[in-house]
């Protein structure tokens, strides 16, 4: 451990106790640990998870999730909607929903239904698949059914299915010409269905969600377009079937000011509908309950400058307040806080293989300088003058003079009037004094924006065993940020500044952008990589927060596919205090090929053809060629990623 070095220090680095929400620290060993019930259950090191999961044949990438924290998330929010209700005599119920599209992984979905049991929380969807997945999953009586999402006759022909089954399941109105279509459907099914309809408001959000609200929103009716909608419902005598009133300005609000402003505008189209005689239940306020990612509680699009409880004492309060004042009665509230449920709970853990470093000193060639710079070409012995010099002169004089030469060599090189060795030397020299320049400039108290750069650009390159693709779309997509965090060493301190780079062959399959407290970083403090009797040790990284949307957006850009899961549950009878209920192995090479139409029958008698063809002209023998064809076919059934 090193003297001037603390785990505090480790924990304000990776800022673990802001966004980690009790969910997540790092222990007096220096190892990141879960605790998913916070601190009322006990805390499980991911190693131990991560060796868990080798014992039982699962590498990593590995996805861990602590079903736990999804019980405890939906109970958290049940329960902070439930105090406000009581603290603002609200008369209305809190009634959840979880949208599938941020998870739609049946474990997931099964047990937040589990723990929303004695709530009634219940699920939104919009899709048919969804629907269909909803309707088998969701056996609560009391439990709601939120139909989101363009629809035809069959999705709309299911839903009624689980009206009929006793369900409660609301259609929800997107867009003007739907409605018809439903009366239409309904009318056809014998069916009477509960609606509801989207409103378009006003009020916007801010962040990368930004355009799920406004005038140009994807979804919802405008005021007018609301107004023909009640004339239909009143044509048809269906003004009993209009239930729920809904909006929804977008994923992860930062703001509190954003969901206070957008409740009022929602809740005043509640109760002005009410007015006209509409007997509404529901006023749904949609998601957006967002996340702090960064751990800054600030109104930036990865955090949030509100906690839940505030958020809810924020939406209740609102409502009351506009009902009261139009003198309606209190609607029961849902909510589709997919986001804030499910995010915590799932981990990714990923190695590092290998560092590209500026500045490596093991890889380093090995140049040899004629004494003083004598015989050395032009463009090196300045470098040299510049080195041998670099403490009596001026620093930033020194940088410019360095990367003046270096831009002339690269000109000269290209030109074919500058040797090879010659660039390495310029390359190499210029990359020291850069160093040193960064080391320079580390004690000032203030840093040219240059120099800030040129620390950022000779920061090294961990390569990291999994695809950003697969694991991390929307920080590819939307450059969504996520916390990332050593899983060890934090009794040393991170010596390297450091972007991650994946496997694919894809200079877009990176991270470059990290969280902070005030700003986003462009590195990640970062161990040195350090080697053993069998290479290089195992380093692992911890990707938190990943369990929303990530899980079901993957790409397999590659070919390489889902990675390795492992669910965990506390069990304080079990000897570390879990246990690992259920694997999900990763894709195999032969599964994702068969996913884009490759067929492993085709691809083994495509191989054995060649193969034979092998030995008739006497390249291979048969027994060698036999064993490599069985090597082929072993190679299908491996993990996508690379084995270490």
């Amino acid at each position: 451990m090193n003297s001037d070095w603390t785990i505090e220090d480790a924990r304000g680095v990776y800022n673990i106790d802001r966004w980690g929400a009790e969910y997540f620290g790092i222990n007096a060993a220096g190892r990141v640990v879960a605790r998913p019930k916070q601190a009322a259950g006990a805390e499980v090191e991911l190693l131990e998870v991560l060796a868990t999961a080798r014992e039982r044949g699962l590498k990593a990438p590995l996805l861990v999730r602590f079903q736990d924290i999804l019980r405890h998330r939906v109970e958290a929010i049940c329960g902070a909607f439930g105090k406000s209700i009581e603290a603002h005599g609200f008369t209305g119920r809190y009634r959840g929903v979880f949208p599938v599209k941020v998870n739609s992984l049946r474990e997931v979905v099964e047990e937040i239904l589990d723990a929303g049991r004695p709530h009634g929380f219940g699920l939104e969807v919009g899709s048919k698949p969804e629907l269909h997945a909803a309707l088998a999953l969701q056996d609560e009586p009391g439990s709601l059914l939120i139909c989101n999402g363009y629809k035809d006759d069959a999705f709309i022909r299911t839903a009624l299915t689980g009206t009929r089954l006793g369900r409660q399941v609301i259609l929800v109105v997107e867009k003007p010409d739907e409605l018809r279509r439903i009366i239409s459907v309904a009318k056809r099914e014998g069916v009477r269905p509960q609606l509801g309809i989207r409103m378009r408001l006003l009020s916007r959000s801010t962040g990368k969600w930004a355009d799920s609200g406004g005038e140009d929103a994807k979804f919802g009716l405008n005021t007018a377009e609301l107004m023909a909608a009640i004339e239909l419902l009143r044509a048809e005598s269906w003004e009993d079937c209009f239930r729920l009133l809904h909006f929804h300005i977008g994923s992860q609000v930062p703001d509190i000011l954003t969901v206070r402003k957008a409740v009022q505008e929602g809740a005043r189209f509640y109760a002005k509908v009410r007015q006209l005689g509409f007997p509404l239940d529901y006023l749904d306020v949609g998601g957006g309950l967002a996340v702090d990612y960064d751990g800054s509680r600030a109104a930036f699009e990865s955090s949030a400058n509100y906690s839940l409880q505030e958020y809810t004492n924020d939406v209740v309060q609102t409502v009351a307040e506009v009902c009261n004042a139009e003198d309606v009665p209190h609607p029961d509230l849902i909510s589709e806080s997919g986001r804030a449920v499910v995010a915590h709970h799932s981990v990714l853990l990923v190695e590092v293989f290998g560092a590209n470093n500026k500045t490596p000193k093991t890889r380093k060639p090995h140049l040899k300088y004629g004494k003083g710079g004598k015989g050395e070409h032009p463009l090196v012995q300045q470098l040299l003058r510049i080195r041998r010099g670099f403490a009596r002169g001026g620093k930033l004089a020194a940088y410019h003079d360095a990367l003046n030469c270096k831009d002339d060599a690269t000109n000269m090189f290209t030109l074919g009037v500058l040797g090879l060795e010659e660039k390495a030397k310029v390359e190499t020299l210029y990359w020291e004094i850069c160093k040193k320049v960064v080391a320079h400039f580390r004690n000032e108290e203030h840093v040219p924006e240059e120099i800030t750069e040129l620390e950022d650009r000779m920061g090294d390159q961990y390569v990291c065993n999994f695809s950003v693709f697969q694991s991390l779309l929307d920080h590819w997509a939307v450059e969504q940020l996520f916390p990332i965090v050593p899983l060890s060493r934090h009794t040393e301190r991170p010596t390297r500044e450091a972007t991650l780079v994946d496997i694919t062959c894809d200079s877009d399959g990176a991270v470059r952008k990290f969280i902070d407290l005030e700003a986003v970083r462009d590195t990640l403090p970062l161990h040195p990589l350090r080697k053993n009797g069998k290479g290089n040790e195992p380093y692992f990284l911890g990707f938190f927060l990943m369990g929303a949307y990530q899980d079901v957006m993957g790409d397999q850009h590659n070919l390489f596919g889902r990675v390795n899961e492992i669910h965990v549950f506390l069990d304080p009878d079990e000897p570390g205090g879990y246990y690992s209920e259920e694997i999900i192995r990763g894709q195999t090479l032969s599964e994702c090929l068969d996913s884009v139409q490759y067929n492993r029958r085709e691809l083994h008698r495509q191989m054995k053809k060649q193969f034979d063809a092998a030995i008739r002209d006497n390249r291979l023998k048969p027994s060698e060629g036999m064993r490599l064809l069985e090597e082929y076919e072993r190679g299908l059934d491996e993990y996508t990623y690379l084995s270490f």
